[in-house]
């Protein structure tokens, strides 16, 4: 029996991708909802005209129900107090001098507590802070 050349296979074995592939899809999956920064606050209602919006993001201050605050700074979202918000907001301050600072107080926090953000982010050197509100929803 004459031994004949054999024929190579041109085919690739795809489920080890496809496993891998499952894989990341269920890291992706449980992840992303972990991903999403920020801290709920119920802010108050207003008409009022919205900001004109920079390319930088914004330094927001977040003043929660309880009083605690909250700072937004690159996208990274930590509970603060006063003495070190006074101190990071006024190194990034110092480098990124046209940044926008906001507060956001939820709507049932005492005014005092707001205040007492609005006079950290002045002893800070911010020369604007800027109030964030929802917009005010007109009923039809």
């Amino acid at each position: 029996m004459p031994r004949g050349k054999r024929k190579q296979m041109a085919e690739i074995n795809v489920v080890p991708y496809i496993d891998v592939m499952l894989v990341l899809l269920i890291i992706f999956m449980i992840t992303a909802p972990l991903l999403q920064l920020g801290v709920e606050i119920e802010l108050p209602e207003a008409d009022a005209a919205p900001m004109e919006q920079q390319s930088d993001e914004p330094v927001v201050v977040n003043v929660m129900a309880n009083g605690d605050f909250y700072l937004s700074l690159d996208g990274v979202v930590e509970l603060i107090d006063s003495e070190t918000l006074i101190t990071k907001v006024s190194a990034f301050v110092r480098n990124n001098p046209n940044i926008s600072v906001l507060i956001g107080g939820d709507q049932s926090v005492p005014y005092g507590r707001v205040y007492e953000a609005m006079v950290s982010l002045q002893k800070a050197g911010v020369p604007k802070v800027g109030l964030m509100s929802d917009p005010l929803e007109v009923e039809p």
